[in-house]
Parts: structure tokens; sequence; C-alpha cells
């Protein structure tokens, strides 16, 4: 690795790559906040006991992929491998435990101890949503829809919606036995992941990839089939209004996720532009019961990962940046002493109205000054000397067209607005 390198799963993003970035936020603060959600921003680690009670001791994330390390005071903390589990602790100091809706939002970098592949870092980031307080089916056919809105905002299109229930705590014994009993009589076949996964969360082998696996999951019994009658109705009335929204969508009874906190709604959005690891944002309905707490938060939300977002538009052939361009930039050359002091308070004065401008520093040359115009992306150029100084003149030079003209100084302001929002 070379010195200046980051480490491997992490990444350095530039100022030419922000606009795209930027465009990814402004869009889901747009969508968001038309639903009535605020914005919420909490630590980027926790206590490590947040995770482990929130996402559940037995996933995969809590057992191998979380960062954990021990503070000068002798307190295990995490750094958040996701947003959801902070959200709730952050939120119990609201009435959400009293049934007091709350809606936020969150952008922000997650860390995971993975590896590296394309669109799965150790830091990447995510933007999500969590409707806390309340349980109805509608709120989780909105959260779908907006999250479907989102994409359709960032142009994204030929996303694929998948659905499935995951019923509630006390439907699960039954239908994880039988889990259980089939997955035994086939426990040759499976990868040493799953076997593992038979003596412990026996849900998480529907979510396995390996191939000899997925032959085995195919053939699974109805466990949907089990849930109460309760937990039935409940999916079928998600559906319903989805229908009602004209939202196509798939039911496949091996989505699970991979958090232990999910109950009844579970939905993922795929996209063919990602490959085989396809997946750009997923959710669902959750029951999550924090440290110190005895009764669980509820709620719905979803997370969709930023950096998979992007790849996405590139493979749609998207502008990166949404066609959001970076404000008009003023370079002002001088040359001369006298020239140097208006060069300086010609800038200030520029960018304390709200215009972007730039300069080189003192004693360059004209040619110097124009080659860092060009390296900026300069709109126009004002280009004054001692000489023009002495006739209260300056050269405005237009950097796309080439033309340029002397302009007073009493009117050089005005003339700069013109030619930059022409």
């Amino acid at each position: 690795m070379a010195k200046s390198a980051p480490l491997p799963g992490t990444s350095d993003i530039f100022p030419a790559e922000i606009g795209a970035w930027r465009f990814l936020e402004n869009t889901a603060r747009s969508v968001f906040e038309r639903y009535n959600y605020g914005e919420l921003r909490t630590p980027i680690f926790e206590a490590t006991e947040v995770f482990q009670r929130g996402l559940g001791d037995e996933t995969e994330v809590v057992q191998k992929e979380m960062y954990t390390f021990d503070d000068r005071g002798g307190r295990s903390c995490t750094l958040r491998p996701e947003g959801t589990a902070g959200a709730m602790r952050a939120l119990l100091n609201t009435d959400v435990l009293n049934g007091v809706e709350q809606r936020v939002f969150y952008i922000g970098p997650m860390f995971r101890g993975e590896r590296p592949a394309a669109g799965r870092r150790r830091q990447f980031h995510q933007v999500g949503v969590e409707n806390v307080g309340r349980v109805a089916p509608e709120l989780d056919a909105e959260t779908i829809a907006m999250l479907l809105g989102f994409l359709e905002e960032l142009g994204i299109t030929g996303a694929t919606l998948k659905l499935n229930t995951r019923g509630v705590a006390a439907d699960r014994p039954a239908a994880a036995e039988a889990l259980k009993a089939y997955f035994s009589k086939h426990i040759d076949l499976l990868c040493e992941d799953c076997r593992k996964r038979l003596q412990g969360n026996v849900w998480r082998i529907l979510d396995c990839k390996v191939e000899s696996c997925r032959n085995i999951i195919a053939d699974v019994p109805d466990y949907a089939g089990m849930f109460s009658e309760e937990s039935r109705a409940y999916f079928q009335k998600v559906c319903q209004y989805l229908d009602w929204l004209g939202i196509k969508y798939e039911i496949d009874p091996f989505l699970v996720r991979g958090l232990d906190y999910y109950v009844h709604t579970v939905f993922e959005i795929t996209h063919p532009g990602l490959g085989a690891q396809n997946a750009i944002a997923g959710g669902g309905r959750y029951e999550l019961t924090l440290p110190g707490e005895s009764k669980p938060v509820i709620g719905v939300g979803f997370a969709a990962g930023m950096e998979r977002l992007l790849m996405v538009r590139e493979a749609l052939n998207l502008p990166a940046d949404g066609g959001i361009q970076a404000p008009p930039c003023v370079f002002v050359a001088a040359l001369g002493e006298a020239a140097e002091e208006f060069k300086f308070k010609f800038t200030a004065s520029l960018r304390k109205q709200g215009i972007a401008a730039a300069s080189e520093l003192a004693g360059k040359s004209l040619k110097a000054q124009m080659r860092a115009a060009n390296r900026v992306n300069a709109a126009c150029a004002v280009i004054v000397g001692d000489d023009e100084l002495s006739r209260q003149v300056a050269v405005l030079r237009d950097l796309a067209g080439g033309e340029q003209k002397e302009v007073a100084l009493g009117e050089l302001e005005s003339e700069i607005k013109k030619l930059i929002n022409k």
C-alpha cells in the first residue's frame, strides 16, 4: 500500500466528485421533507451494547463486522455499522415509547469490517429514514412509496421491489422449528456458515448466497403459512396500499434481511446495474429493544447505500452531479503593486455578494494567472494593471467566448453579473 493511499475499504472523495454526492443528499432532503421528516444527526460511535441489543447478538454484523474498541474509560464502543439503532437510542429522549410519532432521516458514514468489493466498503455512506412510534400497514406502504419516489427523482429506472413478511415474535418459534427440521435433512449440503446458523439463527440460512445452499432453500416449506392470521392480514393490507398506488412488487419468501429486529414487512430494492450484489436499498418494520429499556421501540424505515446509488446512476449513463453545476467563478488578475491591492479588495467584495472569486499569488505573470483561471474553470476574468487603475477601468474577458472589453470600475460588478448570469 502506498503511504498516501487510504486504508483498504475506504476512499477519499475529492472536490470534483462532491457534486454527485451533493445531488444525492439534496434530493434525499427534498423528498423526505415533503413527507414531514426532519434530519437527525447521531454520533459516529455508540456504546457497543446499543448494537448488540438492537441488532441481535447472533447477526453477522455483530459477530463478525463491527469495529469495536475500548475508550480510555474502559467503555466498549463501536463505530456505527448502521443507522437505526443509534437513531432509536436518540429518540428514546422523546415520547416514542408512548406512541407519539417521530419522523427522522439521516445521512452519513457507516463502518463494517467486510471484505472490500465493488459497492461494498468498510466505510460506506447511507441515507435512511425512520418512522417511529406507531404501527400501521399504511405507514409501511408510505415508506416504500417514499423510497421509490427518491429513486425516481434520482433518475434511477429498472429497479425491482421485493417484499416479504417476518410475522411477529410469537409467530416464529413454530416456523423456525419447521425450517430447522427441513435444513437438518440436508445438512451435508449446507455451507459451513449455514451449518452454524442451523444451530443458532436459522432464518439467516434463507439469506445465504452460496449456490449449493440456494438450491436447498428453493424448496423450503411455506413458513409464512404458519404465521398468525393477524400477521398475514397485516401483510395483505400493506400489499393493498401498494396496489392502490400502482406500485409493482415481487413477493420473495426468502427475503428476511440480516438483522433480528425486523417484524412484519421487510423489503429490498435491487438493480441489474450492480451485477450479483444488486441490492441498493432495503428496510422494513421493526421492534428494537435498547439497553436499559424493557419496552421495544417500534417503527418502520429503510437505508440506501449512497455509493451503490452512484454506481447505478453511472450504469444508467446519468450525469454524475444530476445537472447541478458549481457557481460561475470570476478570476481577478493583477499586474502591478496598486493592482494587487485592488485585486485583494475586489475578490473580497465579490465573495461578500455571493459571487465565487479566485486569484493567483502576487507577482505572477499574466500568462501564469490565465493558466490559473483555466484550472479553476473560471467563467470570466477581470484583468487590471496600474495603468488601468489610473484610468479607473479594468478589462473584462469572457473566458468561454474569448471576447473582452474595457469597463469602468464603477460599472464592473454589474457587468460581471450580466456576464455570469446570461
